[in-house]
């Protein structure tokens, strides 16, 4: 099946229902967003020539123009490569290049920046500057014209978006997913994270190119309205407005983006009667953290645990288990990413792929329709990460009897030292216990004599004062003494990609390159 027609049912029922607003101004119905799509899929045809599973990428800021793009690409049987809005030029080239997209649709300071980058690529016909959000260019203008053409039907396992991976390590890798892989993750959506009825709405402050944007499909299904914040990004007083304004509203947010949104000053006054669900995922929710937003912003709350090669799919903990505080493993639960999501298998395995029984550590591997096709051009990552038939996340956890999964720490992240392992999370949730802890991450550093020792880079809250005396007496207050951090590196900010999550690598680097 193809994933547009999920657009075009739900404007062939309501036509005239708003499908996607600018901040709080509308900005077409459904039946005016399907008429745009089809016309940018027919001049995708017939005036660029593109066929069936040729590659267009989406280089944009938060906008409408997403959608219409990513439903036009699916409509033409193309395969659409959304990327992340804030990599630098050469990594676009690279992204571009390595997928073989004919076509980049990209907002105008986006453009402007790949375009030098992109001028002598073979591979790519035209780079098209869309303008910004609420001012199409003429060029894009003239592309949404047109009588459309008829869907091109496509099968389940057809290419529908090449999903970059991070790249906080080494080159980034293009997760194939599929028709089938994205209605399987619509389906869970319903499922095991969230209902969606025709007057509900989806806030995408977090990145359209990641989680954000790949929920759009369940709440075009249903018809639900598609909120873009003028700003095109994360602002938490806009969010806030937005909230107040647009009933039965939903959000995909990292932690990192709760974390703010519950700390900002506007949350205080805010009224946030109308919010619905908050989805949070890409990264650890300390407990303390989730109590506070809990405490803040109600039990509005819904944890997936997901990857590129699983889109958002892998796990989830209902907004009932956030509630049920009367559990005697309720804490525990909160650590925990969930229970296994309806449409895979999930089990935590040793290093001969061996299923573990509950409570003992190993990789989390998970097989069903929502996992990827493979990686782009490269088999032998396909074939290390999908070997046996099961996707290999690289993330260690522990299952319990109830099937709750708790993560420890991605394989490459786990400090040895003394032949001994420690797991970094396991740290930061002691630390994040301080009151003037802001937040911390940990890595390992080389040592001569015991391999690896443990470092804490850590943020303080603003005007708070932090010693390391008092952090180090938490840790030995509520672990093992080996496992304590041996420095500890006080910073203003910890790195971070544009999803949010912390950037070990380069904090490995600053503790390899100077005594803390």
């Amino acid at each position: 099946m193809n994933l547009a027609t999920l657009l075009h049912r739900s404007a062939a029922s309501d036509r005239d229902r708003p499908a996607l607003a600018l901040g709080t101004a509308p900005w077409c119905s459904y039946g005016e967003l399907a008429r745009r799509s089809a016309a940018l899929a027919g001049n995708l045809r017939e005036r660029f020539g593109l066929g069936p599973g040729e590659r267009v990428a989406l280089a944009m800021v938060n906008g409408p123009a997403f959608i219409e793009v990513l439903y036009a690409c699916w409509h033409a049987g193309l395969a659409a490569v959304p990327i992340n809005a804030k990599l630098h030029p050469a990594e676009f080239r690279y992204i571009l290049e390595h997928s073989g997209a004919r076509l980049c649709f990209a907002t105008d300071r986006l453009a402007e920046a790949i375009a030098p980058e992109t001028a002598d690529l073979a591979t790519l016909d035209a780079l098209i500057d869309i303008g910004k959000a609420g001012q199409p260019s003429p060029e894009y203008r003239a592309l949404l014209d047109g009588d459309g053409v008829d869907m091109v039907e496509r099968g389940p396992d057809d290419l529908a978006w090449l999903f970059y991976t991070s790249g906080t390590t080494g080159r980034p890798k293009g997760a194939m997913l599929s028709h089938r892989n994205l209605l399987a993750m619509t389906l869970s959506y319903f499922a095991d994270v969230d209902r969606v009825a025709p007057g509900d709405c989806i806030v995408h402050a977090a990145p359209m190119s990641h989680g954000s944007g790949l929920y759009n499909l369940p709440h075009i299904a249903m018809g639900a309205l598609q909120v873009v914040p003028e700003s095109g990004q994360f602002d938490p007083p806009e969010v806030f407005a937005l909230i107040a304004h647009y009933p039965g509203a939903a959000m995909f947010a990292a932690p990192t983006m709760v974390k703010r949104l519950v700390e900002h000053p506007a949350a205080a006054r805010a009224g946030t009667g109308n919010l619905k669900t908050v989805v949070y995922g890409g990264g650890p929710m300390y407990v303390e953290d989730l109590k506070q937003a809990m405490a803040r912003l109600g039990n509005r709350f819904v944890q997936i645990y997901g990857q590129g090669e699983s889109p958002m799919t892998i796990t989830a903990l209902s907004r009932a288990e956030h509630m049920n505080r009367d559990h005697p493993r309720y804490e525990a639960r909160l650590a925990s990413v969930g229970r296994a999501q309806t449409v895979v298998e999930v089990r935590v395995a040793d290093r001969e792929d061996r299923s573990l029984p509950p409570g003992e550590l190993g990789e989390v591997l998970l097989r069903g329709d929502s996992v990827m096709l493979g990686y782009w051009n490269d088999p032998e990552a396909t074939r290390v990460t999908l070997h046996g038939g099961w996707l290999h996340s690289g993330d260690l956890g522990v299952m319990d009897e109830d099937g709750f999964l708790t993560l420890k720490d991605r394989s490459k992240d786990v400090i040895i030292s003394g032949g001994a392992n420690i797991y970094p999370r396991e740290i930061e949730e002691i630390l994040q216990r301080h009151p003037a802890v802001l937040e911390c991450a940990v890595v390992g550093r080389p040592h001569a004599e015991w391999g690896e020792e443990v470092v804490a880079f850590v943020v303080a809250r603003p005007g708070a004062a932090l010693e390391t005396a008092a952090l180090d007496a938490l840790c030995l207050a509520r672990i093992a003494r080996f496992k304590r951090p041996r420095a500890y590196r006080f910073v203003d900010a910890l790195p971070k990609n544009d999803t949010g999550k912390v950037l070990k690598t380069e904090l490995r680097a600053w503790a390899a390159e100077e005594e803390v």
